[in-house]
Order: C-alpha cells, then structure tokens, then sequence
C-alpha cells in the first residue's frame, strides 16, 4: 500500500526525483483539461513542456480561493463528472461553497494518507476510533473514517454534536482514540471531568485538527483526557485531513511529498522563501486526478522544516501554522493572530478556562479591542478583587505578547457559547459596517 514504510523513508533524491515526474503529468494534464489554468499558463508564456522538474515549480501560476467561487461549482475539475464519484464542500458562509472532486483512485489516495498518519502515531487494527468530526459535505468525517477503516480498526462514526451520546459511546464502546476538532475536545474533556467519567476512559490517542491550536492547549486536552494529542493538517482544496500529520516524536507534521509539494512564500511578494523561514504555505498536488490544483495559496503562515525526523520519515515537516493570513486581525496597525492570545489565557491557566472571544470594534474611528475570558467555577466563588486583579494580570501579560493594549473582561463560568465544530473566536463587528 502506498503508505508503507519504502514510500515514507524514501531518500529525498528518490523523493525528487518522483515528485518531479508527477509534477509533469500533472501540469500536462491541466494544461489540457482545466481552462483557468491553461489561460494563466499561455498569460506567462509557459507551455508544459517549459516545465521539467520541480525546480520549476516557482516558474508556474499561483491558484487562489476565490478561483473556485468565480468556477463554482465544477468549472476546475480536470476530469469529466462522469469519472466524479464523491463531492465535498466548505460551509460557504463567507461566500460561495468551495465545492472539491474526487475520482475513485483519488478517495484511495485520501485514505491512504489519513492510514500514514494512523499508523505513524502507533494505531492499527486492533483500536476502537472514534470519529467525532461532522459527516457530510465536510470533509472531516468521510477523511478519518476512510483511514481508520483503511489501517483495519474498528471505526465508530459518531459525527459531531450530542455530547452526552459522544461522552457514553466512548466509554461503552471502548474508544481508544478520538478524532475531533481541538476546540470540542477540551469541551468533551470538560464534560467528562465534570460527570467524573475520566477513569472509565480507554483514550490513548488523539487526532486533532481543522482549526488552529497551541502547544498549551495540547497540553490542556491531554491532562484532560488522558491521552496523547497529535496534530493532523488538511484542507478540503487540497484533499482534506491527512496533508500532513504528527508521528509519535511530536516535532512538526510530516507532509506527504510523494501527493503533494509544499511551498513557503512571501504573503505579500509571493516570491519564494528558503526552508526554515516563516511564510505562507502553499501547495501543489501532484496526484489528484479530479481536482488538482497548482501552488494554491493556503493562507496559512508557517515554517517547513528540512531536516530528517528522528522517526527516519524523511518527508518534509511543517511546523504548526501561527495563524492565517486572511484570519489575521490588523488592530491599530498591528498584526494580531488569535492563536498569540490563546497561548497567553493557556499559559496563566489558574483561575480561568481556555474558552474566550474577541470583539472588534470601530468607535470614533478607533478600533476597540475586547477580550472576554471566561473564568474557572473556583475563582467565580472568590471576591471582586481578586478577579479584578486577574485581569490587570492577563491584560499586562497581552500587552507585552501583542505591543497593545486590549480590554479583558472575565466573564461568568459557561456563558461563552461552546462549539460542537470549529469554535468561533473573533467577532469583527467593523466587518458589519
């Protein structure tokens, strides 16, 4: 199978070598099936056969997001629909749905990927996975469920919400590893805390993923849990989960270079940036049959990481992305990333839960800047002081992480809404307006 272990050491001249024959086919292929593509290749004067290794990668067009809304739905599939037997899309509420293909070998491929990661962190045939991201058009669910069955384990397909039945089922049916969002395990963590189910858990595994999260909150949800909590990155443009994963070692996410090239570049110049520096993330794939697409511009900041992993992978590793650049907030001239505040709430900890939101504003054409941090049972029980304390505290302790100033509000225990998927963070009110 494709994620044995030959595929995942394979020297990197081998690795070249293969990447470069693909990448080929690939641009061949598009040039010919897919119009956009082809336009912006006769725009810069490039034929596919300009296009001989992957040392030319940087010579090709940059794809983008908005791309597939102005095509939407199918007007990039490189194949006929005929030859389509699954489809997938995002959520669309910041415009159109980003609707993405797959041909049987690609649904093959996407297994395969998500298996590597499965058996790179230890799991195998005889686990009990339970697969708590949403079913559906998401491609959450279909992508871990399609590697647990794939690496031979006993997959329970929850989906996503209900939490009582989540919380019962792993228990009753023995799950030995947990595939959600980062943000709804420590809420599930939470929960079982609180019913004082923790020891009844048989959690050694989890795999978390489509949202950003620090290595604070790795620590949360592992203390709470009881388990060891692997990172897992995808997107749906590309494939879904499994573009990159942890291995037991924890030290970045290996990508997988025989499907995909991954790029760093500048977010603003797009030109090219060494290994080691941090940029925007970008992808080629160079396997996909339905739905390829060429140096697609993520907008996730990151580094990559080119020396060998003490696993012996020796596929490239990504470091966790720090946050993104179209999710970035720019408040009073400064670049803030909700991941920076997180990481500052995680690492005071005492007297306050991870769960917060951030409120933008604009009043008198000045941007207010609002943090509301909801505090542990413990201290709402205490008096006023020391809860006003507490925040003069966490304000200091942003203000020295981010260079300004915010308004931090420690709200009652509970009433920041929870999230079942990808929790919502930031309320950009001067987005209304």
């Amino acid at each position: 199978m494709m994620w044995q272990k030959e595929i995942e050491t394979m020297p990197r001249s081998e690795l070249k070598k293969l990447q470069s024959e693909r990448l080929v086919w690939q641009v061949k292929r598009m040039y010919e099936n897919v119009e956009l593509f082809r336009k912006r290749m006769d725009e810069k004067g490039l034929k596919p056969s300009d296009i001989k290794s992957v040392d030319d990668l940087s010579k090709l067009p940059f794809s983008y997001k908005q791309d597939l809304r102005d095509y939407y739905p199918y007007g990039l599939f490189a194949v006929p629909m005929n030859e389509i037997v699954r489809v997938h899309a995002s959520s669309g509420t910041t415009g159109k749905k980003i609707v993405v293909g797959y041909t049987k070998n690609d649904l093959e491929a996407w297994n395969n990927c998500v298996a590597r990661m499965m058996t790179a962190i230890g799991l195998g045939k005889d686990d009990f996975i339970q697969v708590s991201y949403g079913y559906g058009l998401f491609t959450g669910g279909l992508g871990a469920h399609g590697g647990a069955e794939t690496v031979g384990a006993t997959t329970i397909p929850v989906s996503s919400g209900n939490t009582h039945n989540q919380i019962q089922t792993m228990i009753d049916f023995g799950a030995t590893a947990l595939c959600c969002t980062p943000s709804y395990a420590l809420y599930l963590g939470e929960a079982i805390e609180e019913a004082g189910l923790t020891d009844k858990l048989r959690l050694k595994a989890g795999i978390f993923g489509a949202e950003p999260w620090t290595e604070d909150m790795r620590v949360a949800i592992e203390q709470k849990l009881h388990l060891k909590a692997y990172d897992i990155y995808g997107l749906s443009e590309i494939m879904g989960p499994g573009v990159a994963c942890e291995c037991e070692e924890q030290a970045g996410m290996h990508v997988w270079e025989d499907m995909f090239i991954p790029e760093i570049v500048d977010p603003d110049t797009g030109e090219q940036l060494p290994y080691g520096e941090q940029g925007e993330l970008v992808f080629t794939t160079i396997t996909k049959e339905g739905f390829p697409l060429i140096r697609y511009r993520t907008h996730d900041i990151c580094t990559l990481i080119p020396e060998p992993c003490k696993c012996g992978r020796t596929h490239i590793r990504m470091k966790k992305p720090c946050g993104r650049s179209d999710d970035m907030l720019i408040i009073r001239g400064v670049n803030v990333f909700p991941s920076q505040i997180e990481e500052v709430l995680l690492k005071i900890g005492e007297g306050i839960t991870p769960n917060y939101q951030i409120i933008v504003d604009r009043v008198n054409n000045t941007d207010t800047f609002d943090i509301n941090v909801e505090m542990s049972e413990g201290l709402f029980a205490d008096d006023i002081r020391t809860v006003e304390t507490l925040e003069k505290n966490i304000t200091a302790k942003i203000r020295e992480v981010l260079g300004i100033g915010a308004k931090v509000h420690l709200v009652n225990p509970k009433s920041i809404t929870r999230s079942e998927g990808k929790a919502k963070r930031v309320i950009d009110n001067r987005n209304l307006k």
